[in-house]
Formats: structure tokens, sequence, C-alpha cells
């Protein structure tokens, strides 16, 4: 069996990651497991410590140092903690460019000056063997234990989303397929997606949504389908309106261009928030108030169904089949 190319499909997390992780450890109280992207381990009596890991690469060099910081990062921070402390590696492809890593370091260092971070290790070398520019970063935070945020949910809760649906293919089709997207959008509007790589983060969503949510998670590779795991794991199901669904409208344009589904598209930094139902206007009053467009896409129900409802008509809703970002940046 061959592994297709994205993230691994849980069938095989299930057969082959899980069965293999070493030895049961009592610090551990949410180690791997379908739909969640951080580990929870006892800190202390009042805390616990969140730590996530997240890779970079294959994408365009001006994000580089941005995504070191928010990809890891943003898995922090949806489970309730400031990202606090960063392990970093970098490896780099022979003869690179000591510009290229000085930019990334400055950016990354005002990503961890923004959010009061530091990194406090990490390994950064050039290799045989290495193709592109790759990150590895560790990203750890304490959050106290009656604030932690897990992506569970209960029947009622509602489905609210920042506004940030396809955003990330959007981007990346500006970058890798620029001379494509000449035939759609203007060179300010090009030029205008490109510099939108600095919405592709939930740090600031999560953290200005604490308050207000049950839980939380970053809708990466495969989108807003990411709904199965929270559901699968909540033993749920949910309802969403299809007409609810907001989109950028130069994000839209690009999504039509290439026939793209926004259910199921990668969209980093976009924030599902799992939201009791008495605090989701206040949520998205309060997330608006700090320029993050949210909106109520649906709700989980006791029913396991999952439905989307569009032009008055149910359906199933889509499941994570392939990521078309993944087609965008292997044709680069």
């Amino acid at each position: 069996m061959r592994l297709p190319p994205g993230k691994l499909r849980n069938d095989v997390l299930r057969d082959v990651v899980f069965p293999n992780l070493g030895i049961d450890d009592m610090r551990v109280v949410y180690g791997p497991r379908e739909g969640f992207d951080a580990a929870v381990l006892e800190y202390g009596r009042d805390h616990y410590l969140i730590v996530a890991t997240d890779p970079v690469l294959g994408v365009p060099e001006e994000t580089f140092g941005f995504f070191a910081y928010h990809f890891a990062g943003s898995d922090v921070a949806v489970f309730g903690a400031r990202p606090r402390w960063l392990v970093v590696d970098i490896l780099l492809p022979p003869g690179s460019e000591k510009e290229f890593l000085e930019k990334a370091m400055r950016d990354l260092n005002a990503e961890c000056r923004k959010y009061g971070s530091s990194v406090i290790g990490g390994h950064t070398g050039a290799y045989p063997g290495v193709a592109e520019p790759i990150a590895t970063t560790t990203a750890m935070g304490l959050v106290r234990k009656d604030e932690l945020k897990l992506p569970l949910a209960k029947p009622g809760d509602k489905i609210v989303v920042t506004g940030k649906v396809g955003l990330e293919f959007a981007v990346s089709a500006a970058y890798f397929r620029e001379r494509e997207l000449r035939k759609l959008l203007s060179f300010r509007e090009i030029s205008r997606l490109k510099t939108s790589f600095r919405f592709e983060t939930t740090v600031p969503d999560a953290l200005t949504a604490k308050p207000f949510v049950r839980g939380m998670h970053d809708a990466t590779e495969g989108g807003l389908t990411a709904l199965h795991e929270i559901a699968d794991n909540s033993g749920t199901g949910f309802v969403v309106h299809a007409e609810k669904l907001r989109l950028d409208p130069m994000v839209q344009k690009v999504l039509d261009f290439y026939g793209v589904d926004p259910w199921s598209v990668s969209s980093t930094g976009t924030l599902i928030a799992i939201t009791p139902p008495e605090k989701s206007d206040s949520l998205i009053t309060e997330l608006q108030k700090n320029g993050i467009i949210a909106f109520e896409l649906g709700e989980f129900t006791a029913d396991k169904k999952r439905v989307l409802i569009e032009n008055g008509e149910e359906k199933a809703f889509p499941t994570f089949k392939s990521d078309p970002y993944v087609a965008l940046y292997s044709k680069r």
C-alpha cells in the first residue's frame, strides 16, 4: 500500500501509528488521537501543558518565518493556551542564501514578540537530500485546568466559524499559479491575496474566543470536514446550513475558477468554535470587535446524522477524500 500525499488518513493512524507510541505515562492526559492536534500533559496542581508540533514546507519564501510560528502555535491556542515556548528545527538545502534564513528568523522573532513567546531551542543546518526549506516547530503553552478547551461538542452547541474558509488555497494559488490567475484577477487583487497569508492563523481568533467556547479546532487539511472528527469524538451529529457560509468574494472567485469545494479545502487559520447556544451571539460580537469576521454555520445534534442543507435539500455532509491544496502544491 502506497501512502497518498498529504496528511495520513485516520485508518493508517489507527493501524500503524497509534499502536507504536511507547510506554503509558500517567502525566499524559490526552495523547495522540484523531481530531486532537495537541497533547495535554499534567503540569502542577492547577495547570496543563499543551504541546503541538507541525511542519512548514512548500510555502512561499515570504511566509516561511510567519508559519514557523503559527502552524504549531495555532494548535496550542485552540486548546486554550497562549503559545509560550517554541522549539524550532530549520533544515535547508545546501547553498541556501543566508538572507533567506535572516528574513525567516526576523519574521519568527516578530511573531514571538507579538504573542509573548520564546524560542528555547532547536536545530538549524543545510544538508544534502533537503530539496527545499523545511521547518518543524514544537509549540508549548500553559492553561489552567478549568480553562482547557477540547474539540468536543454537546447536542445543541452552535458551530461558529471565522471568515477564512478557502483562504489558504486562494493565497497559495496567488503565489504558485499567478500566471493562471491573471485571467481572473487584477494585479492589485493578486497582490492583496498574497499579503493575506497573515490571516492564516487561529492564534488571535482562539485567544479572543476562549471565554465563550466549549472547544475549538483549526480547519487545516480537509477544511470543514473536521466537523466529522469532532462529531466522532463527541458522539453527536451536526447540521450545516450552506446559505450561512460566508466566503471572501475574491476567495470565492478562485475556488470557482478551480472548481474547488469550499467544504473540504484546506483552510488553515479558520477557527471552528464549538459554542453553547447562549454564548454564540456574544462570541461573534467579540470576534468582530477584534476585526475577525465570524458567523454561525450550524449546530451539533443528538441525532448522529451529518447533514448539509443546501437549497432546501438535505444531503450528507462531505467527507475528506483528498485536499485540492495538495495538488496545487505538488504542481508548483
